[in-house]
Order: structure tokens, then sequence, then C-alpha cells
């Protein structure tokens, strides 16, 4: 336990310093030209951010959850982007992680270390969320092989990953497939272009009679379903990670701005208008980490309960990191409307955190449904 919680302090001190000395000096870059330099996600692989959850003998740290989120909030404290970048390889990974034989496990955890490939989540559809009714992207038998036609919506690190864990709807029901870069038929759409987080590539991806070998299915006809949700449960609260990150960044910023600006012969941050403001917003930042914190530790040790919790972590820390950065850019006054100053990036960035691996008006149903059980 004393080695478990000393390796998760190196991976947030090697986090926070990438965080500082790389991601910030070009966070505002890669949100002007909606590109992350090579050179960033090359650090990334180098500090083995990349690999993070992979087991301990392909340089990870073994699926732990909690040295994940603390990777995840500590770039996402600079660069919403960056963050969402590594967030997504952990989602794409996850599925081999739950659901992977030995040979595939070996096979693409050998990839993904030794060459830092990327990895992506292809479950949205453009008429389909979290619904398995309404999957339509077909997967036919022919020979040993499947034949995938569809399409996938939202598919963030879509057109630049290597690796892509697909859910289509096989004879035996929803089933889940490794597509690799390269393979006939795999096809992008057109790069989204989002309001934030727009140094993290957004792309469509369809799927036109592409050959993908049996060996390529996770688990067997019919477990997909289960294998996305198990995924999204684990990743979720990672991405509540992301918004109190995001939340951080501000709230940090924020005070320092108030410290330095002068208004009526003194500085905005002895008002106690504003003294009231920042201080909500602690109080928002550190409630909705802990919740983050405790669900990834419950959702780390299988306990019952710990869907529930993951949820309402995801759900309660998007709305935190909205409020907080909203707030962040009244602090600012003016100046946080302008882009000369991160906090409308931020602004920006925490608004997908409300939408994307479960809405949060679908994460409440959840909730809710799960309290009525009870």
């Amino acid at each position: 336990m004393e080695n478990a919680e000393k390796e998760r302090q190196m991976v947030k001190a090697a986090a926070a310093k990438t965080a500082e000395k790389i991601v910030q000096p070009r966070a505002g870059e890669i949100d002007a030209t909606g590109i992350i330099p090579q050179d960033v996600v090359d650090a990334f692989g180098k500090q083995g951010f990349l690999s993070a959850i992979l087991p301990e003998e392909y340089g990870g740290s073994d699926g732990d959850i909690l040295s994940f989120c603390l990777l995840i909030e500590e770039i996402a404290k600079v660069s919403g982007s960056s963050s969402l970048l590594l967030l997504a390889q952990g989602v794409g990974i996850l599925p081999i992680w739950v659901a992977g034989n030995p040979s595939q496990k070996d096979r693409y955890f050998t990839q993904i270390s030794e060459k830092n490939s990327l990895a992506a989540f292809a479950l949205n559809e453009p008429e389909a969320g979290l619904d398995p009714f309404f999957i339509k992207t077909m997967a036919e038998r022919e020979g040993k092989d499947y034949l995938l036609n569809g399409s996938k919506s939202f598919v963030t690190n879509g057109s630049i990953a290597h690796l892509y864990t697909v859910f289509a709807l096989a004879p035996g029901g929803v089933t889940a497939f490794v597509v690799e870069d390269g393979t006939p038929g795999l096809r992008f759409g057109q790069r989204g272009e989002k309001i934030g987080m727009r140094g993290a590539v957004t792309a469509d991806v369809n799927f036109e009679n592409c050959r993908t070998p049996q060996e390529n299915r996770l688990g067997e006809e019919g477990e997909g379903w289960k294998i996305a949700m198990t995924t999204l449960n684990l990743s979720r609260p990672a991405m509540g990670a992301q918004a109190v990150g995001i939340a951080r960044g501000a709230l940090d910023y924020a005070v320092h701005y108030a410290k330095e600006r002068i208004q009526f012969g003194k500085p905005i941050s002895s008002f106690q208008a504003v003294q009231f403001m920042m201080a909500d917003m602690a109080t928002q930042v550190e409630a909705a980490r802990s919740l983050v914190y405790k669900a990834a530790t419950q959702v780390q040790a299988g306990l019952e309960g710990a869907e529930k919790l993951s949820a309402a972590a995801k759900c309660y820390a998007s709305e935190v990191a909205m409020k907080v950065t909203t707030d962040a850019v009244q602090i600012l006054g003016g100046y946080g409307y302008m882009k000369d100053y991160p906090v409308e990036r931020m602004m920006r960035d925490a608004k997908v955190t409300q939408i994307y691996e479960g809405s949060n008006q679908i994460l409440r149903l959840m909730v809710g449904r799960d309290l009525l059980r009870e």
C-alpha cells in the first residue's frame, strides 16, 4: 500500500513537471492552431504517460485508476486538449485491458509501450449514444473474419490513432473489436471544429467492408456492451479528474490575477465580493476532487455502488468546472473575455466535460435509477 502511494506521488510529480515545463508554454498555441505539436506527444511518450494504465511489465501503473486520475488532473490544469489526448488514450486501451486475451494484450500493449501508439474508443454513433439498441454499425461474419460497416461519431484521437476499440452489432449481439490503422475499409470523416478542446482531434470513423480478423475480437460475441460499460465506469473518475484540473487552473489564475489587479486604488482581492467568489470556487474544487478520488478508489477496488459514485463524480466535477471557469472569467472582467488570458480557453474546454462519455443528464438518470433500485 505504501509503495503504491509512493508511485502515485511520483506520477503526480512527473505530470506536474511536464505540465509546467512542456505543456503550459504551448497551451495557447495548441488552442489557437488546433494541433498538439508532435514534440509534446513525444514527451508524453517519453514520460510513459501514453502507457500509464498498462501493466507494469509494459511500463505502466498496472491499471491503477488513481494514478491515471492524478496524471490527467495535472495536465488538465494547464491544457484541457492535452489531457484529453491522454484521457482518450486510456479509454481506448481499457477495453483491451478488460477483455483482451493474453495474446492480444501482449501484442497491443507491446505496440503501445514500444512505439507510443495512440488508441481511440469508438462507441458513439450519429443516432446512438449510451443505448445498445440503436447501434447500427454491423459486423458480419465472412469465414474467419468480420466485415465491419457503419460509422462512429465524435471519436477523440480519430484519424491519428493506431488502434481503435470498436463496438459493432455481430450475429451474437454487440461485440468489441480492435481495428488497426491501415486496415482496408477504415475511413475517416472530416475533423470536427470545436469551441473548446481544440487541440484534441475529434473525427468520425467509418467502416466500409472493413475486414477485421477474428483474433481481433475482444471477448465473445454479445459481450461488447458489457465491455463498453465497464470501460466507462472505470474511466469516468479520470474524466472527473480532468474537470477538476481545468477548474484548478482557472482558480489559480483568478487568485493570482485578483492579487495583482488594482481597482479603486487597491487589489481587487481585497474586496469581500471577490473573496467570497474565490472561497466558493475553492470549496467547490475541493469537494469535486474528494468525490472524484473516492470514486476512483471504489472503482479500483470493485466495490458495490462504484458505478453510481463514478457517474456522480463525473457529473458533479464537470458542473464545478463549468461554474468555476465562468467565475474566473467574471473575476478577470473584460480581460477574462479576451484570448490573451487563459481563463476563456478554460471555460470553453470545461463545457464539453458536461457532455461527453455520458451527458450529465444521462448520468443523473443512471444515479436516480440506481437509488430507486436500492
